[in-house]
């Protein structure tokens, strides 16, 4: 597929797909969002590919939001299609982790496709928001559902209730994202998680994904019942025998996939 408002490159193990709207700040219309889930699903069929990266181009934004020249004529029925909703449900569900690098502006749809990825990544300008209020609406890709998972009801009340921006050393404090890089590293520090995810046997990645997504979802009981079969089938494995054996005789492991 030829993508116009987005790229795809795949260097060793990971897929970087980068919005290519920088003169809207990214924001993201319905083509934009094709692009993305088309290129998300290409990436998962790359065998070499163990992790996934969403950034933006242009250094001022990772995504401002829902191209709102769409988003003011759109009646109720096209409200309840699975927009933005679709590409944050394709990232969580997806085989392989997922990771957003964000510089800048990371507001309303933007900063709903990064909390469907498994990590966030950001620089100190890195700004996020819910401002989706101040328009007369409420987030539809899933932020409600999402935010007050990932930092608490508490933060997620306010974050989306106040509609302002907060700033990267917030986002870091509350566990909207993991790390702070500078824009000239943070690509290289997506690509050295990726090498560092490469590291594992093929299985496990997926298989935390699974656990934590399924077991957010479930009793504590049942997360942990589900968390133990998940384990004996992997504990099986041919690559699981052989990252206990390296792990003994002080060498490290080569995992094969199986």
């Amino acid at each position: 597929m030829d993508y116009n408002q987005i790229s795809l490159e795949i260097d060793a193990t990971m897929a970087l797909i980068t919005i290519n709207r920088a003169e809207k700040h990214n924001a993201i219309s319905l083509e934009t969002l094709a692009e993305l889930q088309h290129a998300v699903a290409e990436a998962e069929r790359e065998e070499s590919v163990r992790t996934v990266t969403i950034t933006g181009a242009g250094g001022r934004a990772f995504a401002s939001g829902s191209d709102l020249s769409e988003v003011k004529d759109r009646d109720f029925k096209k409200a309840l299609e699975p927009i933005v909703q679709g590409l944050a449900d394709q990232l969580e569900r997806l085989s392989k982790p997922t990771i957003a690098a964000i510089d800048g502006i990371c507001m309303g749809g933007g900063l709903e496709v990064a909390l469907g990825c498994d990590l966030r990544i950001a620089t100190p300008k890195s700004r996020f928001a819910t401002p989706e209020g101040k328009l007369g609406i409420i987030p539809g890709g899933g932020a409600t559902a999402r935010l007050p998972r990932i930092v608490g009801r508490g933060w997620g009340m306010e974050m989306l209730l106040m509609g302002e921006p907060i700033t990267a050393e917030r986002a870091l404090s509350i566990g909207l994202i993991t790390r702070i890089v500078e824009p000239d590293k943070l690509i290289d520090e997506a690509r050295s998680m990726s090498e560092h995810i490469a590291e594992f046997a093929p299985f496990v990645p997926h298989t935390m994904k699974m656990m934590v997504n399924f077991g957010m979802e479930a009793s504590t009981t049942a997360a942990q019942m589900l968390e133990k079969y998940a384990q004996g089938a992997l504990v099986q494995t041919d690559d699981a025998k052989e990252g206990i054996r390296a792990f003994l005789e002080k060498r490290k492991p080569k995992f094969k996939g199986s």
